[in-house]
């Protein structure tokens, strides 16, 4: 019943044989070629970002190293400006003390010529009371208390006029 039927075994075994060589005829060299194929692109795949990481790395140094310079760059250009900002109010403070001292210098010169026309009024007004007074002393012949009298109104006149 359970015999092993030799025949049959023999051509298992030849066709087994035979697959094994068409298998390795035909299929093991192409499918060594892709197994080696894939390898060798895993492999170029592994150094290409081997060369990617290194070169983000480059870059990323690069970057922080432009980013310390901007830094500097950006302090630098905050101190010019800060420098002109100083600068301008220096040139904006001289300007107003210019200004301030134009306007008191006007100003002064503007009470110079307001004191000289008080001093003009009050000597027209002098001799204006010189003349009235001299009139009336001519016009009167006076003796030495009218004169007196008449030298203290003068006075009055004068010190009501100030």
């Amino acid at each position: 019943m359970n015999a092993i039927d030799v025949r049959l075994v023999g051509t298992q075994i030849v066709g087994f044989l035979l697959m094994l060589w068409l298998l390795r005829k035909f299929a093991w060299g192409p499918l060594v070629g892709m197994f080696e194929a894939r390898r060798e692109k895993i492999s170029a795949d592994f150094r290409e970002a081997e060369r990617a990481k290194s070169e983000a790395a480059e870059l990323k140094s690069g970057y922080e190293q432009k980013l310390r310079g901007g830094d500097a760059e950006a302090r630098a250009r905050i101190l010019e400006a800060v420098t002109e900002g100083q600068r301008v109010a220096a040139e904006i403070k001289a300007q107003a003390q210019s200004e301030a001292v134009q306007r008191l210098e006007r100003a002064a010169d503007e009470m110079a010529r307001e004191r000289d026309k008080a001093k003009e009024r009050i000597k027209e007004q002098v001799v204006h009371l010189s003349i009235r007074t001299a009139e009336k002393i001519l016009k009167q012949k006076l003796d030495a208390p009218a004169q007196r009298k008449l030298a203290a109104e003068f006075i009055d006149e004068v010190g009501a006029l100030k």
